[in-house]
This record gives C-alpha cells, structure tokens and sequence, in this order.
C-alpha cells in the first residue's frame, strides 16, 4: 500500500514567504540600479531604453512558455534551481565588459554634490568631430593656461539637462561658457575645441580612432565577416551597447522561468491541501523583501569608498549582492514544496481569461488603465535615477526613496476596507492612476538629493490602490478556477508588455526633449486619462458575473448543516423506537 505523504501546510507558507523576500531582495540590489550603470558605461537614454525594452519583452514571451514546457516534461524544480543558478551567473558577465575609460569610474568623494556613481570625468561625453589624432598641439599662451584645471580635474563640459553627468549647475567653480575643453589623455594635455555635445554622445579612444584610419581593403574583410565583422568595424558606443544586449537577453532568458514555476508549483501544493486561498499572504513579503534590498544595498554601497579596487567602480557590489542572495535562495530551491496537477490546462486557462477580458467592457479599460501606468512605470524606473543623479543624489538618497515607496505599497492592505468603503472599486483605479500622474508631475521639479522622498509616499495609491482595484476587477468576472489566469493576463500586460513599449518610447523620449520634459509629458497622458476613465465607465455597461464558488461554497456548508440535522433527526427517531422496544419487551414478559 503507498503511503500518503502528510501535507504541512505551515511550513509550505513560510518557505514560501522566505523564498519571495529572498528572491525579492535579490533582485532589488541590482535591478533599480542597472540603468546607472549603463550610465556609467556611456549610453545613451535611447539605447538604454532599447536595452531595457528588449528584456522586458524577452520575459514576456519566455515566462510562459518555460512554464509549459516545464510543466509538461515535469521539470518544474529542476528549471527552479537553473533559473536562480544561471541567471546569478549570467549577471556576473556585466563585470566583464572592457571599460574604455578608466577615469569614467573615478568620483570625486570629496564633492558632496556629485553622487557616487557619478563621472567625474566628463571627457566621455564630449562629442568631438575630428579625431584627437588627426590634431596636432596648438600653441597656448601662458595666460590661457593659468585659467585651465589641472590634468587631473574634470573638464567642464557643456551639456543639456538629460546629459548623464549633469553637473555644471552644482559645480561653480568650473567655467560652462569656455569656448575651449581640456582633455587629459595619458598624461597628455591637448586643448580642443568644443561644439555643442548630443545628449551621453562618448569620445572616441584611441582604439576606435585607429579603426577609423584603417585602409579600406581591411574593412572589406571585416564587413565579410558577417555580424562579427561588423561589430568590430562598429565605434565603440556602438559595439558596447550591442554587448550589453546580448548579456542582458541571457541573463533574462535565465532568470524569466522562475516566477511562474515557483508560483504554479506552491499553489497547486496549496490547492491540493485546499488552503490555496492562504498563498496570496506570502506576496506581501516580496514587496518587503524588495524594500530591505534596494534601501540596504543602497547603504551599503555608499559607504564605500569611490574606488574598492585599482581600476574598480564601487557599482560592482551591486552585481556581487544579487549573485549572493541567488545562491544563498539555491538551497531553499532545491526544497520547495512543489505539485504537478496535470488535470489543469495552463494554455486553456490564458485563453479563456483573455476571452473573460475581453467581453467586459469594464475590464477592457482596466486593461487600457494597466497598460498606460505600465508605460509610466517603465519610464519611472529607468529614469527617475538619473533624473536624481543629476540633482546631487547619491545612492544612499536613491535606495531610501524607493524603499519608502515600496513599504508605501505593502502599507496599503492595512487601509484597503475604508479606501474601498470611500471610493469604491471604478474611482480606485482613477485615483491610483492619478497619483502616478502626479509622481511624475513631481518628478520633473527635483531640486536637490532628498526632493525625490514625499513623492514616494503616494506609491501607496499609484501601486497598492491601483493593483487592489484590479483585483477587484478580476474577480467581478472571473468564473471559478480562471481568478489567477485573468490576474495574470493584467499583470503581463502592464508589468511587461506596458513596461517594454515604455522603455522604448521613454529613451527615445528622453533623448530627444529631456528628463524633465518626459515626466511631464507623462504626467499629462496619465491626468488626461483619468479625467476620462470615470466618464467612460460610466457609459460602459456593467455585468456583474455570479461568482460560483463562494455560491458553491455557501450551499456546500448549507449542505452539510442540513445533513447533520438529518443525522440528529434519525438518532432521536431510532433511540425513541429502541426504547419503546424495550418497553413493551418488559410488558410482555411480565
């Protein structure tokens, strides 16, 4: 006879809760800080828009089809296991990429207005015409040198205001309006003159420069070469955006199978002890997981010194936390309760909820909602960093801003029943949307490193609110079973469809008008949109779908009631005949 394995369901709750703060906080030391880096690095916002886009899309489309696959082969914990291993691994090949300039890695920790990431040299985002080669030394008059810095000072720079390394507005001992830049290069000193520079447009080194004056038979054998050939013929802004590409699609196709695994997998163990409804209680450790990375590793990383190592930004503590936590969650991976319900049909449960969604007309502008603060996010994200970097802030002002916004968003449960009393489910999605609206109306108006904290205090409306009013929304027309497919279906939408058409628009956004001018941009769609919401569900009609299985639920309690009544009502009939019984047995023998 087999043995029937005893179903703990507490401890399943708390390895759950453990694994989601882990993961969570994993994540958290790396992911809100990645755009800095690329920063650091020399892109532009447009390429990292694309960067970030594509990873966005990648875990879009890979999520669910690792899951199915996963799901059918029943590999779900040996993918759990890869995923938190490979993607650790894959987050380690950003360490080497080739710097092309060491003193982009340098800060001056002396300043306290220029962050900690920031360049202090401002030579990578000169954007000279004619090679530094192709010039020869000018003659320069002993008065003019008086009036120049040093070799070892930055060079100022004139940039707008969404140039990486914005500083010129808080350094004023350096003179902005200098027809002239010096750039030291190998303790060489060379006054060049300056144009007006594109927005986190690097100098061509040494290296490019030699390429640039190759002969024109080698470039033939190069473009020969196909992709690779025209890679190394590539500048070098270009070879390394294309280069971070390519990591960060590894890195996301390693790391985009776990959520769904983990969270298919706990639920079906829950479900088959029928505690399922308990498992949404362990998200809430996610989000504060999330919190303790971002706000601790920001910390953490600014009371480094500038350089941890010869030639090393202090930006790669960031990489070594999230490959910590991903190999301290291994073991816990590893010993995850997991189930396999092969009797549920993930790829009909998405199709259905798609169709759910789309025959209300109610949902379908939750969707359109989700959709456009997903857009907003992304932008929120990528940006608002640097948007912060440029007023002073360093990334222990950066890491405590968005960890007050995230314990904003765990806060909001606690505030649900009378938010929900107050507005109801249709003007909560309206005010959370708006109150993204305003973040950034704020955003675009920073003015120094601690101006960022008070907007973050509404991410309890622009996050908690908005996403409890699409729960909300999900069951109002979910049939029984379809609840997390249709939950699923808006947070594709918004979390990674929404977030990868955002980051897209938002570089490109930013790159042309600026950071300022993008917020505001965004703040305006977002109140336009909310002004029109309310007059649109208005209009739309609203079917309110039975939901069956609390009915079921009811009248299964209801059942069981009446069935013990009947019980007790056949007991007493059957002791009472017994005891006539016996009655008239005595009166008989008698």
């Amino acid at each position: 006879m087999k043995r029937i394995k005893q179903i703990d369901i507490k401890r399943a709750l708390a390895m759950a809760g453990t694994f989601n703060f882990l993961c969570s906080c994993a994540r958290a030391c790396l992911l809100p800080f990645l755009t800095l880096y690329f920063r650091q690095l020399g892109l532009t916002p447009a390429m990292t828009g694309i960067v970030m886009g594509t990873k966005h899309f990648v875990t879009l489309v890979w999520s669910p089809a690792a899951s199915l696959l996963s799901k059918h082969y029943n590999k779900r914990r040996a993918v759990i296991c890869g995923s938190v291993m490979f993607s650790a691994a894959a987050a380690l090949l950003f360490l080497l990429i080739p710097h092309t300039d060491v003193h982009a890695w340098t800060c001056n920790a002396s300043d306290p207005h220029v962050g900690p990431t920031q360049t202090p040299s401002d030579k990578l985002l000169v954007n000279i015409t004619e090679p530094v080669t192709s010039h020869p030394k000018p003659h320069v008059s002993q008065s003019l040198v008086t009036h120049l810095p040093d070799a070892d000072t930055k060079a100022p720079v004139n940039t707008n205001e969404t140039s990486p390394h914005h500083h010129h507005h808080h350094n004023h001992n350096h003179t902005t309006d200098s027809p002239l830049l010096y750039v030291s290069q190998k303790n060489e000193s060379k006054v060049l003159e300056s144009s007006s520079s594109s927005l986190a447009t690097p100098v061509r080194n040494k290296r490019s420069e030699l390429k640039s004056e190759q002969p024109t038979g080698e470039k033939k054998d190069e473009s020969s070469l196909g992709f690779l050939g025209s890679l190394k013929a590539m500048d070098t802004q270009h070879q390394l955006f294309f280069l971070i590409l390519i990591i960060v699609c590894v890195w996301e196709a390693a790391s985009a199978p776990l959520e769904w695994n983990v969270d298919d997998g706990l639920y079906e163990y829950l479900d088959f002890a029928d505690a399922s409804d308990r498992y949404s209680s362990t998200r809430v450790w996610g989000v504060v997981g999330a919190a303790c990375g971002v706000g601790g590793t920001g910390l953490l990383v600014s009371q480094l010194t500038c350089l941890i190592a010869a030639q090393t930004s202090r930006s790669v503590v960031h990489f070594y936390c999230y490959a910590g936590l991903a190999f301290l969650v291994l073991p816990l991976a590893m010993s995850l309760p997991l189930y396999l319900n092969k009797k549920r049909d993930r790829t009909s449960g998405l199709l259905k909820a798609l169709q759910l969604v789309r025959g209300s007309p109610q949902a379908v502008l939750c969707v359109f909602t989700t959709l456009l603060v997903g857009v907003a996010n992304s932008a929120i994200d990528n940006f608002l960093l640097w948007q912060m970097q440029d007023r002073g802030s360093s990334e222990l002002h950066m890491g405590l801003s968005l960890a007050l916004a995230l314990l904003s968003q765990a806060a909001f449960p606690l505030m649900a029943g009378r938010v929900f009393r107050l507005l109801g489910p249709r003007r909560m999605l309206a005010v959370g949307a708006a109150s993204l609206g305003l973040q950034c109306f704020y955003y675009s108006f920073l003015w120094g490193a601690w101006a960022a904290l008070p907007a973050q205090v509404l991410s309890c409306f622009s996050s908690g609110a908005l996403w409890w009013a699409v729960k909300l929304q999900c069951e109002d027309i979910a049939t029984p079973g379809a609840e997390r497919s249709v939950r699923r279906v808006y947070k594709s939408l918004s979390i990674h469809l929404g977030s990868a058409l955002g980051s897209l628009a938002g570089g490109f956004v930013a790159q042309s008008i600026g950071l300022t001018w993008m917020f505001r941009g965004l703040a305006m769609v977002l109140i336009v949109w909310c002004v029109c919401l309310p007059l649109l569900q208005w209009k739309a009609p609203h079917h309110r779908r039975i939901n069956y299985s609390r009915l079921l639920a009811v009248d299964a309690s209801e059942a069981s009631d009446s069935e013990s009544e009947q019980e007790k009502d056949w007991l007493d009939k059957a002791m009472e005949n017994d005891k006539s019984n016996n009655n008239s047995g005595r009166r008989v023998n008698h």
